[in-house]
């Protein structure tokens, strides 16, 4: 510390150093991208053509995905049920349908009366998703959009 204060050059070279490193932490890297100020909703701080823009690419990103994801979980499933329907046509599975009538009633009953009570923690997650949606209007609208254009791509 001594020889800081006797050295004016190195006590000017650490205050700037000091002064972008402190600069650097407080700035986050989105706020640097998309501007200082982050609160509030995004028709205060983009145009409606940056808005539809940023909903249009990441529903079609999003679209595109749930196209592809799709795709593989259908063609499992189908095939999976393929290969179920041979192995019981050849006789390799024999199915107590009986059973499968019972267990099939019996978790409609369950569902039934679980119905009733639904989950706090979903209907608040609905309850916030309908405010964004409501607020956010513009970006909302170019996600769908992008959307359907991502699974028709």
């Amino acid at each position: 510390m001594a020889d800081r204060e006797e050295d004016p050059e190195n006590e000017d070279d650490t205050c700037e150093g000091i002064y972008l490193t402190e600069y650097a932490r407080r700035q986050q890297w989105w706020g640097r991208l998309f501007g200082g100020n982050n609160s509030g909703p995004m028709s205060e701080k983009f145009s409606v053509a940056t808005q539809i823009a940023l909903g249009g690419v990441s529903g079609w990103c999003a679209g595109y995905i749930f196209q592809k994801v799709g795709k593989i979980a259908a063609t499992a499933v189908g095939g999976g049920f393929l290969l179920l329907q041979i192995a019981n046509h050849s006789g390799y599975v024999q199915v107590d349908w009986k059973r499968v009538e019972k267990d099939v009633n019996k978790a409609k009953r369950h569902l039934k009366k679980n119905a009733d009570r639904a989950v706090p923690e979903f209907n608040s997650l609905i309850d916030q998703s309908t405010e964004f949606v409501k607020t956010n209007v513009i970006i909302t609208s170019g996600f769908f959009g992008g959307f359907l254009l991502g699974l028709a791509s």
